[in-house]
Parts: C-alpha cells; structure tokens; sequence
C-alpha cells in the first residue's frame, strides 16, 4: 500500500532544508563531490516529499524533515455562531448613540461603550 504522504507536493524551504543536509553528508565524507552535485541537482527538480527521500534511502541521519500537514477533511468544525453574538455590533451602535445623547454633560463617556465592546469580544474570541 503506498504511502500518500510520500505524494504531498514541497517547496523551496524543503528543498532547502534537504540541500543542507545533504551538505552535512557530504561534509561528513560520506558522499563525494560528484555524487553530491548529482544528488543536489535532483533535489533542486524534486517535486515530492517521495522524490526527495528517495536520494536519501542510503543515508543515515540526519534526513529531511517534515511537518505533516492536517488534511482539510479532518478539521475540526467550528461551532456556529450564537444569535445573541450576532447581534452585539449593532446594539453596541445603538447604546453609543443613546448614551452620546443621554449623557451630553460629558460626551467622553461614550467612548467606554465600543472600548468594553471590544475588550470583550476579544475575550471572547480568545476563549474558543
């Protein structure tokens, strides 16, 4: 059964990564000059994790590394957003301009309403 992490598409920082370590090899004598140029130049056309380890498979550690992304379809879902939450915004526009005109002796005051309203949704939105 192939393994379907071995088909997950790399990038540059990979490449990368792979390229120093395959300097490591070579630095340690276990590869010549030539065979790292030659390994070198299939790592830089490499398109896949599978490929990339491949011009590994008789080497010891150190080996590329890679962080194994979570597939999309085993995401958790997020939980939908309460009616009450929806709705803050608007009340919290509604209650600034009620106490803007409520409170005209100081009109400062106002700017506590929209400051609790954000503190509090980014509360909020920390505790998920």
């Amino acid at each position: 059964m192939s393994d379907p992490a071995r088909d997950i598409r790399i990038g540059d920082t990979e490449r990368q990564q792979a390229l120093q370590v395959l300097g490591e090899h070579m630095s340690a004598g276990r590869i010549d000059i030539t065979e790292y140029g030659d390994r070198s130049a299939k790592i830089t056309t490499a398109k896949t994790r599978g490929e990339l380890m491949a011009l590994f498979y008789d080497l010891p550690d150190p080996r590329p590394q890679f962080v194994t992304p979570v597939p999309m379809f085993n995401e958790p879902a997020r939980p939908p957003a309460r009616r009450w939450e929806s709705a803050v915004v608007p009340v919290v526009g509604i209650a600034t301009v009620i106490l803007f005109f409520a409170l005209v002796k100081n009109p400062l005051i106002f700017l506590l309403v929209p400051a609790v309203a954000i503190l509090w949704g980014t509360w909020n939105g920390r505790r998920r």
